[in-house]
């Protein structure tokens, strides 16, 4: 795993420890030689790690689609910045990129493309680690809803093994280097009670 897509939130939200940990993940990428792959932004915590990343020597490519970089502050100091035409095209250009995926804390955009990875690696797609940036309990309960689902019969058990969870970056990245994708578990099973 070298190339890792970082989900992260465009506001830095209400911690300051949000910000902090985001640093701390790009300082982490830049001085162990990890790829930073991430939307293109130079604001909140997708800015943060970013400019860490760049100022201990790590290569970061930003992607962004053309109708949000006339709302959203473009970094123009990465390493590499693609403009597409379309949120899907971003998103599959990231996750071409990527052979890792982080979400730092974020709003629906994070939650989205948290659960796009997490939804590809279920049904086969990729076969990536996937890390949760658990700041401060950030994710807590989003990890409560996996387990509500898992309990309720919509997902099998092992879809908590997706998940590296840490508070700590170099703990985080460390668990994903370690990843095993599960085996044997299809997405689509028989249902003993179907009719």
């Amino acid at each position: 795993m070298k190339s890792i897509c970082v989900f992260a939130g465009s506001s830095y939200g209400a911690r300051p420890s949000y910000r902090e940990t985001a640093r701390q993940l790009g300082e982490y990428m830049g001085t162990h030689g990890y790829r930073l792959v991430y939307g293109g932004s130079k604001t909140g915590l997708m800015g943060e790690v970013a400019n860490a990343a760049l100022a201990h020597g790590g290569e970061v490519v930003g992607i962004m689609p053309s109708g949000l970089a006339k709302g959203e502050i473009v970094h123009t100091a990465l390493t590499e910045y693609i403009e597409v035409d379309s949120m899907h095209e971003r998103k599959a250009m990231m996750h071409s990129l990527a052979d890792g995926y982080i979400a730092l804390p974020g709003g629906f955009g994070t939650f989205e493309e948290l659960f796009e990875a997490l939804c590809w690696s279920q049904i086969g797609i990729h076969q990536h680690p996937i890390g949760l940036l658990n700041v401060d309990g950030y994710y807590d309960l989003l990890i409560k809803m996996v387990e509500h689902s898992m309990k309720e019969g919509f997902a099998p058990p092992t879809n908590m093994s997706l998940m590296s969870i840490s508070a700590t970056p170099h703990e985080l990245i460390h668990s994903m280097s370690d990843y095993l994708p599960p085996n044997g578990q299809l997405k689509w099973q028989p249902k003993n009670n179907q009719r």
